[in-house]
C-alpha cells in the first residue's frame, strides 16, 4: 500500500493518498482510512459505507481482479470526512446510481448503493462512473 500526506497550504485540511491493489481483504486499508477517526460518534457509519464502497470498487469495477488497483483519497476538514474512491473500471452507468433499495428482497445486488447513501450525507460520482467522492459533515 502506497500512501503519502500533504497539507493545503495554511488551511485546516488534511489528505492522505493511498494507492493498494484491488482486493476483498479490505480490513488493513479501512483500519488506515479511518485511522483519524476512530473513537469519534460517526466511526461506525464511516466504516459501514467506507466497507461498502471498497467492495463495489474492487467487486463491480475492477470485475475481483488483483491485478488492478484502487485510488483512495482521504480529505479531512473541520466540517467533512471526505473519500475519493477510483477503480480502474469502464464506471457504473447514471441510470445504476440509485439509492433506492432493491423492488425484490431477495435482489442479488442493489443494497450496497442504498447503504452508501445512507451512510453518507453526499455521495457524487465522475462523468465516467469508475470514481466516487463520498462525504459525511463532522458532528
Amino acid at each position: 500500500m502506497h500512501g503519502s500526506r500533504a497539507g493545503l497550504g495554511s488551511m485546516a485540511h488534511r489528505w492522505a493518498d493511498f494507492i493498494t491493489p484491488s482486493t476483498l481483504q479490505l480490513a488493513p486499508l479501512l483500519e488506515l482510512l479511518l485511522e483519524p477517526i476512530s473513537g469519534h460518534q460517526q466511526a461506525a457509519a464511516l466504516q459501514l459505507g467506507l466497507q461498502e464502497v471498497l467492495v463495489n470498487a474492487v467487486r463491480h469495477g475492477n470485475g475481483n481482479d488483483p491485478g488492478k488497483c484502487l485510488r483512495v483519497r482521504r480529505i479531512v476538514t473541520p466540517r467533512w470526512w471526505v473519500f475519493q474512491v477510483q477503480d480502474q473500471g469502464c464506471g457504473l452507468p447514471p441510470d445504476s446510481r440509485c439509492s433506492d433499495l432493491p423492488d425484490h428482497p431477495d435482489a442479488i445486488s442493489g443494497r450496497g448503493l442504498y447503504l452508501i447513501h445512507a451512510c453518507f450525507d453526499d455521495v457524487r460520482w465522475s462523468n465516467r462512473g469508475n470514481r466516487v467522492q463520498v462525504a459525511l459533515r463532522r458532528r
